[in-house]
Order: C-alpha cells, then sequence, then structure tokens
C-alpha cells in the first residue's frame, strides 16, 4: 500500500476552499500590493502636485467660487455607503452566501456609479461657467487629480462586472475569490484617496 504524504492526510477531507494559498495565488497577492502601493505614489504625486498650484488661478475662478459642498457632501456619501457595500460583499464572499454576495455587489456598483454621475454633473456645471482645465494652472491641478480618481472609480465598476461574471461562471474557485480580494483592497483604497481630495481639495478651498 503506499505511503500518505503528511501534506496529504493534513489535506484530506478539506474542501479546496479552506486549504492554505497556493504559490501563485500567494504571487498574485504580493503583485497586487506592488501594483496597489505604486498607485498611491502616483496620488501623492498629483496631490503634490496640487498642493503646489491651488493658489495659481491666474485671476480666474478660485475653488471656493466653484465648488458646491453640499454636491460634494453627496459625492462623498455615495462612495462611503459604497465601500460599506463591499465590506458586506467581502464578508458573504467568505460566508459563501452568493444572493447575499451578488445584492451587496450590486449595491456597491449602484453607489459608485452614482458617485461617478454626481462627479461627471460637477465637471459639467464648472465647464459652463468657463472654469476649463486650460484657464489656469489650479484648475488643470483640479482636474488632473479629481479625473484620476473618477476613471479609478470607473474601472473598479468595470472590474466589478467582470468578478460578478466570474462569480456565476466559476463558482467559488480560489482563483475568483483572490481576485474579489483585489477588487476589495482596490474599492477601499479609493476610498481613502477621495477622502484625502475632498479635505485638501474641498474642504481646503479659498
Amino acid at each position: 500500500m503506499n505511503a500518505v504524504a503528511p501534506a496529504d492526510v493534513r489535506e484530506a477531507g478539506v474542501p479546496v476552499s479552506e486549504r492554505g494559498a497556493s504559490p501563485r495565488k500567494v504571487i498574485i497577492s504580493y503583485g497586487f500590493w506592488l501594483f496597489l502601493l505604486s498607485d498611491i505614489i502616483v496620488f501623492s504625486a498629483f496631490f503634490a502636485a496640487y498642493a503646489v498650484l491651488a493658489g495659481r488661478d491666474a485671476g480666474g475662478p478660485r475653488g471656493a467660487q466653484l465648488f458646491d459642498r453640499a454636491h460634494v457632501l453627496a459625492e462623498t456619501g455615495c462612495l462611503l455607503f459604497s465601500s460599506f457595500a463591499c465590506a458586506m460583499m467581502s464578508v458573504a464572499t467568505e460566508l459563501r452566501r452568493r444572493a447575499l454576495m451578488v445584492l451587496c455587489a450590486v449595491a456597491t456598483f449602484a453607489l459608485g456609479a452614482a458617485f461617478l454621475a454626481l462627479e461627471l454633473g460637477e465637471f459639467g456645471a464648472m465647464l459652463a461657467r468657463g472654469a476649463v482645465p486650460q484657464r489656469s494652472a489650479f484648475l488643470s491641478a483640479f482636474f488632473a487629480l479629481v479625473g484620476l480618481h473618477g476613471l479609478h472609480v470607473a474601472a473598479g465598476l468595470a472590474w466589478l462586472v467582470v468578478m460578478l461574471a466570474q462569480v456565476f461562471s466559476l463558482g467559488w474557485r480560489p482563483m475568483v475569490l483572490c481576485r474579489l480580494a483585489c477588487f476589495s483592497l482596490f474599492w477601499h483604497a479609493l476610498d481613502i484617496v477621495w477622502i484625502g481630495v475632498f479635505t485638501i481639495v474641498y474642504l481646503g478651498a479659498r
């Protein structure tokens, strides 16, 4: 009779989803952390540029004249609640409750899309008043920083749709679970970046 290796004994009868991470999964996770760190560095550079250029309005409109803080509060609320829904999606994934996971994912998507729609509305109102990026260094830095964040949110929404399709087509495979965990980290990172934008750009407007 063939001898059973200790590792085989430990994993006998244990569902695949509950076993330790495979080497490939660990590599993907580390790679994603490196991506996330590099993305934060990019945002830091944009924050630094905005801090330098915020006062250079070239005689044009300033932030205090352009920003509607009630509108921005609505944007912030949408993104914060979408982050909460994303956290609940992660909990549902851990419990392998697909119906609850899909419900939370839909809520995450809807709130993220509402945030993006509000942001595009804000941009449209500013452009209609002549506050275009080429008007001043301040406006160039503003559209670059806030627009970069908005592009990330749009990419996150597309990613979430792909993940929902994979959950339905592939189930709770380790590969899918790893990608869901990466998405959750990405979405929460965008939430943290937005808190910085809200504090520095909107609350600090003068």
